[in-house]
């Protein structure tokens, strides 16, 4: 599936590791919760696939030796890969790339951002660049989340002379 961020499309430098395989020295390899004790010594760059019914608290151990998380959207209407996205910026100080994977839809793009999700696999490669686009959409918001824009400047001076 192509690979979106804000920037356009990406080509994604992770293969995923199939089942009773050993990885490429030095790849950066994609694995499953299942196969991390195969992998955990791997001197190439390691990415994560949390299924969106494990806690984040799972893999807070691993997190310093990862350099990717993919968190899965099932279907559009459940939700649980968000708080996932916000535990691990915010609870686990996890700083590297979270892509989103499934049903990633481009009215969800700036709640997926705003949780720290920063890369999108799609369905559809003829809508990298709408999704590109998409991710453009607002430069100002008024609410601290996790992608740390800078907020409205002007929040801050209402809020004063409101309650001065």
């Amino acid at each position: 599936m192509p690979l979106v961020n804000a920037e356009g499309l990406l080509d994604d430098p992770y293969q995923v590791l199939e089942e009773g395989s050993a990885p490429a020295p030095n790849s950066a390899v994609l694995v499953s919760l299942e196969q991390w004790d195969q992998v955990a010594d791997h001197p190439g760059p390691l990415g994560l696939r949390l299924p969106n019914t494990l806690d984040p608290a799972m893999i807070a151990d691993k997190l310093p030796r990862l350099s990717l998380v993919v968190l899965e959207f099932p279907k559009f209407t459940d939700g649980r890969a968000y708080s996932q996205a916000r535990l691990l910026r915010d609870r686990y100080g996890f700083a590297g790339e979270i892509r989103a994977t499934g049903a990633v839809l481009r009215d969800q793009l700036l709640y997926m951002t705003r949780c720290g999700i920063t890369s999108f696999d799609i369905d559809r490669p003829d809508a990298a660049d709408r999704i590109a686009a998409a991710l453009k959409d607002f430069s100002i918001v008024y609410q601290p989340a996790a992608d740390r824009p800078g907020l409205s400047p002007l929040l801050g001076q209402k809020w004063r002379r409101a309650h001065a």
